[in-house]
């Protein structure tokens, strides 16, 4: 013989409170207005997007004579064939070499820096280079310009890709360093003292474990140096001449005449020239966001 033990039956009231929980209506009311600010601020976006492109697919010839917001009937590749066939590669490749030349020693250097500050903090040498690079951040590159000028013609690098590359280098190394000493500050101290008991030099223990676990930091800097550095324009208007040494933003001005400007060129040409920055965003974009956002939370 068995016995089976039930649950007794619970009430109408408890069952009813275990229904789920209605929050009151106030509480359930739409933010219109966060939902109205957001859609504006979505077409505030996408407007000037959708003009772009369809204004690089219309003919120069009736681009005056239509509506700037209705996309052509007969749209045209006319305006990119002739951005590419006006130096268009030789202008991307002086940004690929600018950006590769500014951004790598940038961000080893910011590594290395930004190592040694964390890890000989006692030392007062160390502690002012700190608040020199801290000092760079309150810097704009518009106050440096004509400084910037004179120490290239006294270098007698004016007019080459180097002139670029430098000034492009030392803009990049204060953020950088702010950015990765946040995140090698939050190593262990018991790992840095493992290396050491098992004999690792300092050169080893920022190689083999201060770079693979602070990587993340690593990325967003090179990624936000790249989109900063791969944008400049201002460098390349002062610094260059010539119209071979022209970066991609510095060349839109290639399609602005005298009289006028072929708008459906100019902007063909800054589809071509944002395409890159919205690859290297789509994949760094997560990684981007997220080491900015840890490295000054921390």
């Amino acid at each position: 013989m068995t016995t089976t033990l039930t649950e007794p039956r619970r009430p109408r009231e408890a069952a009813h409170r275990e229904r789920e929980y209605r929050p009151p209506r106030s509480a359930r009311r739409r933010n219109w207005t966060g939902g109205l600010a957001g859609w504006l601020w979505l077409a505030v976006v996408a407007v000037p997007l959708y003009w772009t492109l369809i204004t690089s697919l219309k003919a120069q010839s009736n681009y005056y004579a239509s509506n700037p917001l209705v996309p052509t009937g007969s749209p045209t590749l006319e305006n990119y064939r002739l951005v590419i066939e006006s130096d268009f590669l030789r202008y991307f490749l002086n940004s690929v070499v600018v950006t590769a030349g500014a951004v790598v020693p940038a961000v080893v250097f910011s590594f290395m820096a930004a190592y040694a500050i964390v890890r000989g903090w006692r030392m007062r040498f160390l502690r002012a280079m700190n608040g020199l690079f801290l000092m760079g951040l309150a810097i704009p590159l518009q106050a440096t310009v004509i400084p910037v000028y004179l120490i290239i013609i006294r270098l007698n690098l004016y007019d080459s890709l180097p002139a670029l590359i430098l000034p492009s280098i030392a803009f990049a190394i204060p953020l950088s360093v702010l950015v990765l000493a946040n995140f090698i500050r939050d190593v262990p101290k018991e790992l840095f003292d493992s290396m050491r008991v098992d004999g690792a030099t300092e050169w080893t223990t920022l190689w083999r474990l201060a770079a693979p676990l602070t990587r993340p930091a690593i990325l967003t800097v090179t990624i936000f140096n790249a989109l900063t550095i791969w944008n400049g324009f201002l460098l390349p208007l002062v610094l260059t001449q010539s119209p071979d040494l022209r970066t991609l933003p510095l060349a839109l001005w290639t399609f602005q005449g005298q009289y006028g400007v072929n708008v459906p060129a100019v902007l063909a040409a800054v589809v071509l020239t944002t395409l890159p920055v919205l690859v290297l965003y789509a994949f760094g974009r997560r990684q981007l966001l997220s080491g900015l956002t840890a490295g000054f939370s921390r």
